[in-house]
């Protein structure tokens, strides 16, 4: 067993949770034992008590306790990718160059691993590169039902500066989103602030909460329409807050079709095919490269919305603008 060690936090740590800190650099430490060691202040960062969201910043110096050498079981998500989830996780890559991967994640495939969940994105990040080199990153995320561009890093330092890019809202991100109903007026920002509740049925659920909850604004056009029953929504989010899009559709009269939890009933639209199927895409994102120069990509629409914007009679040649 190693005794008490001391860490300078390295440029390309900078700006991580001190608890992914330990997860790279000690992977065999479980998260429930490092939150024992933060509760009895035997990890610091520059001699002070810490916790495991305190975010690093190069030089700051971290005292880790004796942890021992056992290994860190293999978890499913650490095993060899197959081949046949390797040529998949490589079909979706709609980007790619020294710095970064861009995906176009389709619908129903969660992004991270959780209860239940066997098969995710992050499982398969180790099958874009050769095997046994460093696993590429996730930067952000998107919902289970959500799909469309979604970014990796190929480093744990660009990571950290991507990172620093999404908390910073300096990246522009573009979603489409097909609704139920027209919403009144045809463009705008809904400025509503989301919390999360436990809902009557025991799950958690964001609600509109301008007294408690974390600021949330929106900004919407309407792209087409198909008379007052359904309309092509091109959406930009200024913040960042979980379910955001779907509980201001819902917050405007016109739900996202599919999206049972925030639109109920409403939510479908009789004869749509494909209506139980949330229609959301992260259509493009638009950022300042890591590397110099700017990023933009763009991800084609998955076949059920595709084929929804087809009965509809929607052109998407008609999406230029700009909100």
């Amino acid at each position: 067993m190693s005794g008490v060690q001391t860490r300078s936090v390295a440029e390309d740590d900078a700006d991580i949770r001190l608890d992914r800190w330990f997860k790279r650099h000690f992977p065999q430490l479980s998260h429930g034992r490092l939150e024992k060691f933060l509760r009895t202040g035997q990890v610091r960062v520059d001699g002070r008590r810490a916790k495991a969201s305190v975010r690093l910043t190069p030089g700051q110096v971290i005292r880790v306790p004796p942890i021992g050498d056992t290994a860190k079981p293999t978890s499913k998500a650490d095993r060899p990718v197959s081949r046949e989830d390797r040529d998949w996780i490589n079909s979706l890559v709609l980007h790619i160059d020294d710095a970064l991967f861009a995906l176009n994640k389709p619908p129903g495939v969660p992004v991270q691993g959780g209860s239940g969940v066997s098969r995710h994105i992050d499982g398969l990040l180790a099958g874009l590169v050769a095997e046994g080199a460093e696993k590429p990153r996730l930067v952000h995320r998107l919902d289970r039902d959500t799909s469309g561009v979604l970014l990796v890093a190929r480093s744990a330092g660009i990571a950290s500066k991507l990172g620093q890019v999404f908390r910073g809202r300096h990246a522009r991100k573009t979603y489409w989103a097909l609704v139920a109903g027209v919403p009144n007026p045809r463009h705008g920002r809904v400025d509503a602030a989301l919390l999360k509740r436990a809902g009557s049925d025991g799950y958690e659920k964001v609600v509109a909460d301008d007294a408690m909850g974390k600021k949330a604004a929106t900004d919407y056009r309407v792209v087409e329409n198909a008379g007052r029953r359904a309309a092509w929504l091109e959406l930009s989010p200024l913040t960042g807050r979980t379910h955001q899009l779907r509980v201001h559709c819902a917050g405007l009269g016109t739900p996202i079709i599919g999206d049972r939890k925030y639109g109920k009933n409403a939510a479908l639209i009789d004869g749509l095919p494909g209506s139980d199927k949330l229609h959301l895409h992260a259509r493009t994102i638009h950022l300042s490269h890591p590397s110099g120069g700017k990023l933009f990509v763009t991800a084609p629409l998955p076949e059920t919305m595709e084929n929804s914007w087809k009965f509809l009679g929607f052109d998407i040649e008609q999406a230029g603008g700009d909100l």
